[in-house]
């Protein structure tokens, strides 16, 4: 099924109006989502999307070529400063430390960005994150002192990490947890001999998705194409 939803009010850039369009699928295999992640799709449960804005093409799909990747010095500091973190890979899933970091963490982000008000509770969890899970849905889980500090939702394809959703202790904010949550995936990426990192969409003027370009090098999708259509990615400069 594919549908594209009515325009409205975008949530990055106040003057654009925004559109998506939608699929749903019921399973995927890597190869598939591999496919689509090149295409600039992103998952999302059981539904794959992408923009489809009527008169905006602001929101760019961004990938990290990893092996040429190197740090720079912040990105280096925000390693140093999370050596302490013990980084655990295993598959999308749970638990009570889930509920407990995704609510406090979207309590901060409601004083500070004035988001909705919202409580995940395991069945809403479930639904957002983990329906629709394949053998490519995993996630990493950042402790600190034997507690869970962060969640890292990932999908791993055959050539490639796609970043599908990241949340934190407000508590290690000043430790820079969202470069360091991305080091690690391009970290597991290297390990597991993944080319690239796919970081979902870059837009330039919005401060919330403006930080993904600090990864370089990275590349940027020239346009959206159909299945059959060949995708085409370009060194930013």
């Amino acid at each position: 099924m594919q549908f594209q939803t009515p325009p409205r009010p975008c949530s990055y850039l106040a003057h654009e109006t925004a559109s998506l369009e939608y699929r749903f699928h019921h399973h995927l295999t890597g190869e598939e989502l591999e496919s689509l992640l090149v295409r600039g799709w992103r998952r999302h449960g059981q539904h794959i999307f992408r923009p489809a804005c009527p008169t905006c093409v602001s929101c760019r799909s961004l990938r990290v070529d990893v092996e040429q990747f190197r740090p720079t010095k912040s990105q280096r500091k925000a390693l140093k400063r999370n050596q302490d973190v013990e980084v655990i890979l295993q598959p999308a899933t749970i638990s009570e430390e889930h509920l407990r970091l995704y609510n406090d963490w979207h309590a901060d982000m409601h004083v500070r960005r004035d988001w909705p008000e919202q409580t995940m509770d395991a069945e809403t969890y479930e639904h957002a994150f983990l329906s629709g899970r394949g053998e490519y849905s995993w996630e990493l889980l950042y402790r600190r002192e034997g507690r869970a500090v962060g969640v890292g939702l990932i999908d791993l394809t055959p050539n490639a990490c796609s970043s599908v959703y990241f949340y934190h202790d407000p508590e290690w904010r000043s430790r820079a947890p969202g470069t360091y949550s991305v080091l690690q995936e391009i970290e597991l990426c290297r390990q597991q001999g993944r080319r690239y990192l796919y970081l979902g969409y870059w837009i330039a003027e919005c401060p919330s998705m403006a930080y993904k370009n600090r990864f370089q090098p990275h590349e940027i999708l020239q346009e959206y194409c159909e299945d059959a259509g060949a995708p085409q990615w370009r060194p930013a400069e």
